[in-house]
């Protein structure tokens, strides 16, 4: 039976930009793992926190749905992955056990803010990261019935700094792929983002719309994500081919190529 997507949830059978855009934020993570224990705070599906474990020595995958982390256990066994049910406010870990935290879109479903960076710093080990993303919020009222209560990108950096003593804070955007870019004001990159036609062509210091806010923090020193772009093609182009792999039309095409070796 064909699985329906509500919407929000990721799962692996979906294959379109909120794709991108989360395999992007779990691809710029890769830098900071390896060796690590790590927690992935909302993990859903769990996909993530399995990528997650390719690089890390351990990785806990928490999520409030008890259905989901049972599904997950089954579909990612691995020795050094363990999934726990949990909420961002009642994190089901001892303080000072995890080097790295990460939190893509999680705090927008619930109201609970300072209480999950509370609970964050308490699990983080001293010198630990952070790294979190957050859709801007465009209005008062959320056009999204999952979301519980979205930031701004004010906002978002205000609850980042009362918890760390350093952070850098990035937007997010497809461009046909992914873009993650500083904002203009918290570095000195020389970052320029185009876009336009023959006619006109705008170019902007940091990536204008936004769609996240992405952050990374700790209370020590020297730490960045990378200037990052995603290449989504194949997933995007996937999805529009996929309804007609089964037609007739589409079989033809890959006769005939292989035919003339095309």
């Amino acid at each position: 039976m064909k699985k329906k997507w509500t919407g929000e949830r990721l799962e692996t059978f979906v294959y379109n930009d909120t794709t991108v855009e989360h395999l992007h934020r779990y691809g710029i993570v890769m830098h900071f793992i390896e060796n690590k224990t790590v927690l992935d705070i909302a993990c859903g599906e769990g996909y993530g926190s399995k990528l997650i474990a390719g690089k890390a020595s351990t990785v806990y995958g928490v999520d409030i749905d008890p259905v989901t982390i049972k599904n997950a256990k089954q579909k990612y066994a691995a020795p050094n992955l363990s999934f726990l049910e949990g909420s961002a406010d009642n994190i089901p870990l001892k303080a000072s056990t995890v080097d790295v935290v990460v939190s893509f879109e999680t705090i927008e479903h619930h109201d609970k803010h300072e209480e999950m960076m509370n609970e964050i710093k308490r699990v983080l080990k001293p010198g630990g990261i952070l790294i979190m993303s957050s859709p801007e919020k465009k209005s008062e009222v959320s056009f999204n019935e999952f979301h519980v209560k979205e930031l701004s990108r004010t906002e978002f950096i205000k609850l980042i700094n009362q918890s760390f003593r350093f952070s850098k804070f990035y937007s997010q955007k497809i461009a046909f792929g992914s873009v993650i870019a500083p904002i203009e004001n918290a570095t000195g990159s020389n970052f320029e983002f185009e876009y336009g036609g023959f006619e006109h062509i705008n170019s902007y210091p940091e990536i204008p719309d936004h769609v996240f806010n992405l952050c990374i923090a700790s209370d020590e020193p020297g730490i960045s994500l990378p200037i990052s772009i995603f290449d989504g093609r194949d997933i995007l182009v996937e999805n529009i081919l996929r309804p007609y792999h089964n037609s007739r039309l589409y079989r033809s095409v890959g006769f005939i190529k292989k035919l003339f070796h095309l």
